[in-house]
């Protein structure tokens, strides 16, 4: 059902795709075409022609100033705080503000409620627009009300995905927002794009998490889609509805995608007039013949149910596999789930789920921006009308993705379908998606129609020996599986007839509840901080010289953000740097937050003046490789070392949370995501790039002329590693290329004392 082409290849009016080999030149020239070039095909791209309209740089390095941003309220704090405190005076371009992911309110007392008073303050003194909580979640209210054909918006979300809607959207962590809100740029190289060539038409109960899901797993492993722009062709979208669309393309960015672009159509054309926004919509299409550095083909009508087993959603299977050979699938999962939690005193145990009947699942869950949509909702209340969830464990919860939605709902009858079968329905938050809502037993199985199956996005804590498993499905199979009670059915099993009716969107919960205060800034207004609402600390500059203590090592294939600081209950921290630190590594190595407060406090002696009797033994062997060293010119801080660090959530946290705690840089073989990566930098730590993960925890590494290295853009770093035993070693630490903000960020210390120093 999945093809993928490497190499490039051209794609001649829109439906001809042609391999870059030897034969290609003799194709093109048959369909009139000889003369175009490879150069001249790249400018054909849809993703080409938009990056162009918002790019202030070269053509190679790209300078990006974007249409509209987003956040929610686990993000938004941090983000208006670090503007702030580097001289933020008004939003310049729209910025909506939502709450949708710390909404209940429910952790922490005041603190989540004083988070949105602060939000709603900041729109008011900023010009920003605040969707109060329960309202929508973030990207149904963007897609609703800020899409638009040949836009570009920035999310500090990773699920900030636009592109059905011919809008190039991005997700990225909060310090790329605020170079926005103080005019800066977006600066990247021109990314590569990768044709996804959809065809035919997917058959009678397969939906969106089902194509989205086969895709991820064709494509997530060998990172051949990473940091590339997805651009989404073929016969095949016209088959498609536009929120069936928008469901495959949320969930692009599991595939480590930049960003994503659709060609557009009366569809899109429909969905825009439908919500009273006529003129968003234009047409996007490629040019005669554009070129693409690679080609993923995908037959709908070959695609079948689909489930992605923990802990990944690159962990596919069809549901009919799944069933067939479930006792070596599962317990192959179970050996992966044990060698990844590393934990002798939790066990998953999947293989208990199977039962004569069949494999029998815990939870249902129907969320978030992939999974609450009005299409996905109706054709679970289809399948569940006249059925029963059953009166034991198992149970179905749906949550609609925006309140227009779940008004529709009620007024054409599926609420009640859904109620009067037993599935609980919910308003609009994302708590599902991230571990803050309907979180499963110990040992629980839940299928959701979710973005994401990490190691504890359900909710659970391992190291409380807590453990429980999500697996992706389509909001369609998951209804079957209620109405069969609970045993896994894939829901073209059922002969079911799908009403399909019109939406009506209906916009007047916004009119009534959102403030929309874009243009109208009140600069006199006073922000609304609480008690738990914290300033950054101070953050030293790079220094001459660099001395980093190993505060963990992790050598699992990926490290999500997750791991690195966990969701769920964390989130009502996020406006409070030093008390969410201490959550960082916690589910993966719970003795990082002291190590890296150790190493901490040699920091602060050196900046007090003061010397640190156990560094004056490694200065000792030190001075052999630099004779003129001065401890006081050595920064001393932590740093984590991970094979492939970065995968999942854009939160910055899973990079600054170690700078509050002294972190200086990470080593890594790869790093995951381009936007780990940035956080980092922003943050100014090092993003070092090593072959091996041969680093042990209590070692330290010293690298020498690092401020001078970075200074003149140089980016292979002669250093020495010092094991316990005294021994030293040289290696060479290597770095990806940075642009000229960039180096000066990591000199100043991190993205605010840029700034503040009049950059």
């Amino acid at each position: 059902m999945v093809e993928i082409i490497r190499n490039g290849a051209y794609l001649a009016y829109g439906n001809t795709i042609i391999e870059d080999n030897a034969s290609a030149a003799a194709q093109l020239k048959a369909l009139g075409k000889g003369d175009v070039t490879r150069d001249e095909a790249r400018r054909q791209t849809m993703a080409y022609s938009i990056l162009s309209a918002h790019n202030t740089g070269d053509e190679t390095n790209l300078r990006i100033k974007f249409d509209a941003m987003a956040s929610h309220d686990i993000t938004y704090v941090g983000i208006i705080q670090t503007a702030r405190a580097s001289g933020l005076e008004k939003f310049p371009i729209p910025y909506v503000l939502t709450n949708c992911h710390n909404s209940l309110c429910a952790v922490g007392g005041t603190i989540n409620e004083d988070d949105h008073v602060f939000g709603l303050s900041a729109a008011k003194k900023y010009g920003g627009i605040y969707v109060p909580a329960h309202i929508a979640v973030i990207h149904s209210y963007m897609r609703e009300m800020m899409s638009g054909c040949g836009r570009m918006i920035l999310g500090s979300d990773s699920h900030t995905r636009y592109g059905a809607l011919g809008t190039m959207a991005v997700g990225e962590g909060g310090p790329e927002l605020v170079k926005q809100l103080l005019g800066r740029t977006y600066d990247i190289k021109r990314p590569e794009v990768i044709a996804v060539c959809l065809t035919g038409s997917p058959r009678i109960g397969v939906g969106p998490q089902d194509v989205a899901l086969a895709i991820i797993g064709a494509v997530f492993k060998d990172g051949f889609v990473k940091n590339k722009v997805l651009e989404f062709v073929g016969d095949g979208i016209s088959n498609l509805p536009i929120e069936f669309r928008n469901g495959v393309d949320v969930m692009t960015t599991e595939t480590t995608c930049l960003s994503s672009i659709w060609i557009t159509d009366d569809e899109t054309k429909r969905y825009f007039t439908l919500h009273g926004r006529p003129e968003a919509y234009k047409k996007l299409t490629p040019g005669a013949v554009a070129y693409y550095d690679g080609v993923v083909k995908v037959d709908l009508s070959r695609v079948e149910p689909m489930i992605a087993l923990p802990f990944h959603p690159s962990n596919t299977y069809t549901i009919r596999e799944l069933i067939a050979n479930s006792g070596d699938i599962l317990r192959d999962v179970e050996k992966k789930a044990a060698e990844q939690l590393d934990n002798p005193n939790i066990h998953l145990h999947l293989t208990d789920k199977i039962t004569p009947e069949g494999i029998r699942v815990d939870q249902g869950v129907i969320a978030g921006c992939a999974g609450g949509t009005f299409d996905n909702l109706m054709a679970a209340a289809d399948i569940l009308a006249g059925q029963s969830t059953g009166c034991g464990a198992f149970s179905l919860s749906a949550y609609p993705a925006s309140q227009p939605t779940y008004i529709e709902l009620v007024r054409n009858g599926a609420a009640a379908k859904l109620m009067e079968a037993g599935v609980t329905l919910r308003t609009a938050f994302c708590g599902p998606c991230f571990g803050a809502g309907d979180v499963p037993a110990n040992e629980g199985l839940s299928i959701r129609h979710s973005t994401r199956n990490f190691p504890n996005r359900e909710g659970s804590k391992p190291g409380n020996g807590q453990i429980a498993a999500v697996a992706l499905m389509d909001a369609r199979s998951i209804a079957a599986t209620a109405a069969n009670g609970g045993i896994l059915t894939p829901a073209t099993e059922l002969e079911v007839e799908y009403t399909t009716p019109d939406y009506h969107f209906d916009s007047t919960v916004y009119d009534h509840r959102v403030y929309k205060g874009f243009g109208k800034a009140e600069p006199e207004s006073e922000l609304k901080i609480g008690p738990n609402i914290a300033d950054w600390p101070v953050m030293p500059a790079l220094t001459e010289d660099m001395l980093l203590k190993v505060a963990s090592v992790i050598t699992d294939p990926v490290t999500t953000t997750d791991e690195l600081i966990p969701s769920g209950e964390t989130s009502s921290y996020r406006s409070n740097p030093l008390k969410l630190s201490e959550f960082a590594l916690s589910r993966k190595d719970p003795g990082y937050v002291g190590r890296a407060k150790a190493v901490q406090v040699f920091e602060k002696a050196r900046e007090a003046g003061k010397n640190s009797p156990e560094l004056d033994g490694i200065f000792e062997k030190l001075a052999a490789v630099k004779p003129e060293l001065k401890a006081e010119n050595v920064g001393v801080g932590s740093v984590v070392c991970a094979n492939r660090p970065g995968d999942g959530s854009a939160r910055e946290q899973a990079a600054s949370c170690q700078k509050v705690l002294g972190g200086w840089a990470n080593i890594a073989v790869e790093y995951a995501t381009k936007r780990y990566r940035s956080n980092l930098i922003n943050w100014g730590m090092l993003p070092f790039l090593f072959d091996s993960m041969d680093f042990e925890v209590g070692d330290y590494i010293f690298v020498p002329g690092i401020r001078a290295a970075v200074e003149n853009a140089v980016y292979e770093f002669p250093a020495y590693v010092v094991k316990p035993n005294g021994a030293v070693s040289p290696i060479t630490l290597r770095m990806g290329e940075l642009t000229d903000d960039e180096r000066k960020i990591i000199l100043c210390g991190c993205l605010i004392n840029y700034y503040k120093d009049g950059n």
